[in-house]
């Protein structure tokens, strides 16, 4: 075995390499992962011993590979680090859509806190750094030949009305088609599957007059020939594939229901036990708005002044409607030579609403009531309600769940009257309410799912402005997230 040369080992070297190793140490502490410490024995040899000749291109004649190399072990050593900083401490995030403005705009880039709520450790380890699931050329980013159990480093709980980053709870299942890919995949089903039925039959069955069993039933023949439809067009939809938890696409959306919780909502207001929620200063509703002299749009200076993003004005002009705040709508209504008036949109229907199976009638502005899953609380699980709780209980905590003919319900096979739940479930909504993919839509967002919270907004884009009229917003640079409890 090779000797350590006393030479060329100074104690410079000896110090360098017990800091590394206690900082590390203490890094794998804290982490949890004990597995890594078989990389102790690579860093004594960096700097002690060094058998392995990590830096091998050094020795080389040929400048050209000496400098290609180094700028290869520069690059590794730079992904190594965004690596494990994107999974243990901060994360950048692109607002993508408007389901938050006016709190956070679309083209805000944001700095999002792992710390937060406790880093989650990694679930899919082989994966490339800074690709979510999909490279440029189409392939997954990530292997799934090794999966690790959800954990969690000194976990905290997410507070009520935090913004929060998660994965997207119903992105578990999506088609290969890029074009379909932003799509609800379990709505693709339900939509598929009535139009095969209203074909074949002229008309859908009335929810209303049929049992619990047989509107499980109809559902479940809804989702299973849409599912058979997305299956026999592969050349449409592409290959339907699964991704696992911290590979589904993220989100972010304001937390307003937490686990235990009662959440209802009202005439657009959120309830919370039977006490209303404080809304955002911020928060968005359609309008209807009826301009004079038979108008459709507004004037440019003005939607300039208000800060009405070209989405806004595409929808006042197509259909007469667009979101507005509440201190917005009344700077308008103040413009009566302008204004005829301005009423809030309360269309909506209910057939597109969490749970897709359920048929309780709800809609967009009045919800629930819906209980929201607590760790380690149970609850009574009947024919009604299953629905709600079916995807918790299958598809986020890993249980076998059927109904037989007669209507009982079985867990594993065993006959099932109640549920424990393993995980904390949260609400999720956008502060653009009526222009928001969210919890009234796909459902509860498990405690595994949660990825960070958004702490500052270090540049924000306006792609409706020009360079040299706004098109960064400075107002917004290194702004903190602001929420409210």
């Amino acid at each position: 075995m090779k000797k350590i040369d006393k030479e060329k080992v100074t104690w410079h070297d000896w110090v360098k390499m017990l800091v590394v190793v206690a900082l590390f140490i203490w890094f794998v502490i804290w982490a949890d992962a004990l597995w890594a410490l078989i990389i102790v024995p690579f860093i004594f040899d960096i700097y002690i011993t060094k058998w392995i000749p990590w830096t091998w291109w050094k020795e080389l004649e040929n400048p050209v590979t000496r400098t290609i190399m180094s700028w290869v072990d520069a690059i590794v050593f730079a992904l190594v680090a965004v690596y494990f900083v994107n999974i243990y401490f901060f994360q950048n995030y692109t607002i993508p859509s408007s389901s938050l403005e006016k709190s956070l705009l679309v083209g805000d880039y944001l700095f999002v806190s792992k710390m937060s709520y406790g880093p989650r450790a990694p679930m899919t380890p082989l994966s490339m750094p800074l690709v979510q699931h999909t490279l440029p050329n189409g392939m997954k980013s990530y292997s799934e030949l090794l999966q690790w159990d959800y954990k969690r480093v000194s976990p905290k709980p997410v507070q009520l009305n935090d913004i929060v980053v998660f994965n997207y709870p119903s992105g578990d299942t999506v088609v290969a088609n890029p074009a379909y890919q932003a799509a609800d995949f379990y709505g693709l089903c339900y939509g598929y599957g009535q139009q095969i039925v209203l074909q074949q039959a002229g008309a859908l069955p009335v929810m209303d007059s049929l049992s619990n069993i047989q509107k499980r039933q109809v559902y479940d023949t809804y989702y299973s020939l849409g599912r058979q439809y997305i299956n026999n067009n592969v050349r449409e939809f592409g290959e339907v594939m699964s991704r696992p938890v911290d590979r589904r696409e993220n989100y972010v959306k304001r937390c307003v229901g937490l686990p235990g919780q009662t959440l209802e909502i009202r005439n657009r207001i959120v309830y919370l036990d039977g006490e209303a929620n404080k809304e955002p200063d911020n928060v968005q509703y359609n309008y209807h708005i009826v301009l004079r002299d038979n108008r459709r749009d507004l004037p440019e200076t003005l939607s300039h002044d208000l800060r009405l993003s070209s989405d806004d004005l595409r929808d006042l002009h197509q259909t007469g409607m667009m979101p507005l705040t509440a201190a917005v709508r009344d700077t308008l209504l103040t413009m009566t030579d302008l204004v005829e008036r301005i009423e809030v949109d309360t269309t909506g229907t209910a057939i597109d609403l969490y749970p897709l199976n359920g048929g309780y009638g709800w809609t967009r502005d009045n919800y629930g009531p819906i209980w929201i899953p607590k760790k380690g609380e149970s609850i009574e699980l009947t024919l009604e309600n299953l629905p709600i709780y079916e995807r918790p209980i299958k598809v986020y905590e890993g249980n076998r769940l059927e109904v037989k003919p007669d209507g009982t319900i079985l867990i594993n096979g065993e006959p099932a009257t109640s549920y424990t739940f393993k995980m904390d479930y949260y609400w999720m909504m956008g502060d653009n309410r009526h222009c928001s993919a969210d919890s009234r839509y796909w459902g509860f967002v498990p405690e595994d799912h949660i990825v960070g919270k958004p702490i500052m907004i270090w540049l924000s884009i306006d792609k409706d402005r020009s360079w040299f009229d706004g098109h960064i917003r400075w107002n917004r640079l290194f702004r903190w997230v602001e929420t409210y409890h």
